[in-house]
Order: C-alpha cells, then structure tokens, then sequence
C-alpha cells in the first residue's frame, strides 16, 4: 500500500465500533448510490506526485500533518492522546476505514446525532469534540479545520459528487444471532490486540506519544464519540484489525472484543445532561446503536466517565 511521505506516520490503529441494525447517522437517501454510475471498482485518490507546488499544495500537506499529528499540533484541541489517523487508517486513504475520499463528497449531510443537516466543518468539529476529547473545537473557519478540510478535499477531487463509493466507512457486520460475549471478547483481545495496545488497554508510547492508541481509560475516545457503539467498534475491527490483517476476525469475534473494548471507562460524554448518566442515556444514548452507556454491566454503571 502506497504510504503519503510528507512527514512520519505517527498514528496506527484503534478498536471500534459496528452495529446490528442499520443505524441511520447521516441519512443519504437523498443521494445516488453508486451502483448509478456503475462504480464497481475501488476509488483511488491522487497520488502525492499530482500535488501541485503552490499554496493549495502547501494547504493540503499542512492538513496532512495535522491528520497525522493531531495532538502535538493541535494540543488546545484534542483533550486526549490520538490522532485523527488513529480512526481513518494510512492517513486517511484506506478503504473500509472511513476514507476521507468517501466521506468529503457526501456532505452537507443529515446527522441524526444532533438532528440537523451538517456541512464537512462541522463533522471535523463533531470528531473533535468527541473522538479526541477535545472539549470546545476549532471553529468552523480555524486554520485547523480549513487545513483538514482541504487535505480532504484533495483525497476526494477525483471522486463523483454525492456518491456512496464502495469502501466508505467501515462497512456494517451483522450482529451474532447469539448476540456478543464479554468473556469471549476478553480472550479475542488479550490473543489480538493486547500486543499493541496494552494488557490493560492503555497503549504504547515513544517518550510523550503515542504510537499504538489507548482504546479506554483517560486518553481514549470519551462517551460521545462514534466508537462507543460496539456494532460501530466490531465494523472497524472486523475490516482492520488486527493491523494488516483485517478481515482475519470473525463476526463474532469482532463483536465480542468491540463490546468488551466498550465495556471499559472512558471520559464523559461532554453532552451530560444535570450530571447524570441516567438522563443522558435516554436522551443520547438509548437509541444510538448497541452501546452499553448508562447499563449496569457485573453489578457497575458504565458511563461513569474517568474522575
């Protein structure tokens, strides 16, 4: 797989969501799926070679870093230790792993999250604020998201407008009949994923960063972001880890781990209604795909958030 070289890779890999029904967080029905313009094959984006050397090269290679580098580059912003590309793999080129290319040409977009029509800066804003922990985001027209924004509009310049392209998200794996199994998830990560992440899921570091991400615990995604959900977290598992060998997983081992990922403390939901888990479960929680937010699981609430 060709590798971007403007600087180093410094993100890799993190466990994630999936889910058992279709859960309809951008609702695209009013777009063309690609079978419309019979888009079979895999889209490629442009190669570093096509990058122009002016400004919208030196933009797109600023966006770059930063999708690389979140957290040294924009500490004020990321309240925990990943990067963006910790979630959107080989730098956000990779198929079946929420590719930026699939996701920039979908929007403006319905979200059912915060039940209003989005546009892409407002996404980014979202993974802010939720995936990296990073309280208060960038503002819309920041040098951070107009950075990120370009760099993703790049990946997506050869890509058709408003067109569901094979390998967009990380595509869904259907729920086990039998439903997931925390002790089963247990044994699938500490065999597949404690050797990069940690026995106790903490991650591993070269002096202050991370190379390998937290998957709970303070510097992890907090209770808001997309990963909670364990059908999201079994789809990005099952189709990318463990790392370089996606698709090695079963179904159900896929869900297993995701659930027992999930089952673990993380930081609050920075939405927390009256300071109460209860309540923000029923408002944000109860119907946002198969998550364990606010359920007592072994005789404790999850959702607590990390103190």
């Amino acid at each position: 797989m060709k590798r971007f070289l403007f600087a180093p890779l410094l993100g890799s890999l993190i466990g994630v969501p999936v889910h058992a029904a279709p859960i309809a967080m951008e609702d695209q029905s009013q777009l063309q799926p690609a079978g419309a313009h019979g888009a079979a094959v895999q889209f490629q984006p442009p190669k570093e070679s096509e990058l122009p050397d002016n400004a919208y090269g030196k933009l797109v290679k600023q966006g770059y870093a930063l999708f690389v580098d979140t957290k040294r580059l924009a500490p004020q912003f990321v309240g925990n230790g990943l990067n963006c590309s910790n979630c959107h793999l080989d730098q956000g080129r990779l198929a079946n792993s929420a590719p930026l290319w699939g996701a920039y040409p979908m929007y403006p977009a319905y979200r059912k999250k915060n039940d209003k029509v989005n546009t892409f800066a407002e996404r980014l804003q979202g993974c802010f604020q939720f995936s990296m922990n990073g309280g208060t985001p960038p503002a819309a027209d920041s040098p951070e998201i107009t950075a990120l924004s370009v760099y993703a509009y790049w990946l997506a310049s050869k890509a058709p407008l408003g067109v569901e392209l094979p390998g967009r998200g990380y595509p869904d794996v259907p729920a086990p009949a039998k439903g997931y199994d925390l002790a089963q998830g247990a044994e699938v990560y500490k065999g597949q994923c404690a050797v990069c992440h940690g026995a106790e899921g903490q991650g591993q570091k070269v002096g202050d960063n991370y190379v390998m991400p937290p998957l709970w615990g303070k510097d992890s995604y907090n209770w808001g972001a997309g990963m909670h959900r364990i059908n999201t977290a079994a789809s990005f598992i099952k189709h990318n880890m463990p790392l370089g060998q996606g698709g090695s997983l079963t179904d159900q081992q896929a869900w297993d781990v995701a659930a027992y990922v999930n089952r673990h403390e993380r930081p609050q939901d920075p939405r927390l209604v009256d300071g109460s888990v209860e309540k923000t479960r029923v408002k944000f929680h109860a119907n946002d795909g198969v998550n364990l937010y606010g359920q007592t699981v072994d005789g404790v609430l999850i959702g607590q958030g990390i103190r």
